[in-house]
């Protein structure tokens, strides 16, 4: 398939657009008497260096919706822009790019590569892009998440908080539009789960970056600016939390 250039990123303001907004966002599975709705017909907006996390029961379809506003998945209808990008338009080649370039991951399980050092872990999105380094951003981010004196460590010689702590960094290196965290609390303990939540609200406090991270636990969401809720595949209810912290 031929590559699809990229359209430019939205020109508004910083803050006067919203990083992300959905309209009529449908999702099913299956066919037939067989169909299953994941989402319907969803509308959100997700505002520009705020904090937003969405919480659900299991099979509420939040991490559908985390998957389809990143690109992960497909919609069946409705349609998802992402910094002034409609990405249901784009070709999976012009997907990926934008993907790498405009959006960063951060997953339950990590995913760092066990043979790589943290600062190369950090770096992979970059190489994978084909960008240079920012050295004086690397040294940003990983100053305030305090892993200068563990960059050279393999994953295996970090805890698990410094772990996530290196996928937040790799999330953020790219200066990406949005950054999704899909449970990323899941796997830790108490003290880590506070930990890590405390450097994806430095990520938006201090870096006026966009974070939108799916959770279970309403402790968690409580840390974001707002929470939107999901029940059998609509927004349920949806909590502005600002001047909280």
């Amino acid at each position: 398939m031929t590559a699809q250039p990229l359209p430019a990123p939205s020109t508004s303001p910083e803050g006067t657009s919203p990083a992300i907004v959905a309209r009529g966002v449908t999702r099913t599975y299956g066919t037939g008497a067989g169909t299953v709705t994941a989402l319907d017909a969803v509308d959100l907006d997700i505002a520009r260096g705020a904090f937003t996390a969405i919480m659900g029961p299991s099979g509420s379809g939040k991490s559908t919706l985390l998957h389809t506003l990143a690109g992960l998945d497909v919609v069946s209808r409705g349609s998802i822009r992402i910094d002034g990008t409609e990405i249901t338009a784009l070709n999976d080649d012009a997907l990926t790019r934008l993907r790498r370039e405009r959006v960063g991951f951060v997953f339950q399980s990590f995913n760092l590569l066990p043979m790589l050092s943290a600062e190369q872990n950090i770096l992979l999105p970059l190489e994978l892009a084909g960008k240079r380094v920012d050295r004086a951003w690397l040294d940003t981010i990983t100053s305030a998440f305090g892993l200068t004196d563990r960059l050279a460590h393999l994953p295996s010689q970090l805890s698990g908080g410094q772990v996530q702590r290196v996928a937040i960094a790799r999330a953020l290196v790219t200066s990406p539009a949005v950054v999704f965290a899909d449970e990323p609390t899941g796997n830790l303990d108490s003290h880590t789960t506070e930990e890590v939540l405390d450097f994806l609200r430095l990520s938006v406090d201090e870096f006026g970056q966009t974070v939108v991270m799916v959770t279970h636990e309403r402790d968690a969401a409580e840390r974001a600016d707002r929470i939107v809720s999901l029940a059998d595949g609509h927004i349920a209810a949806d909590e502005d939390l600002r001047g909280q912290y």
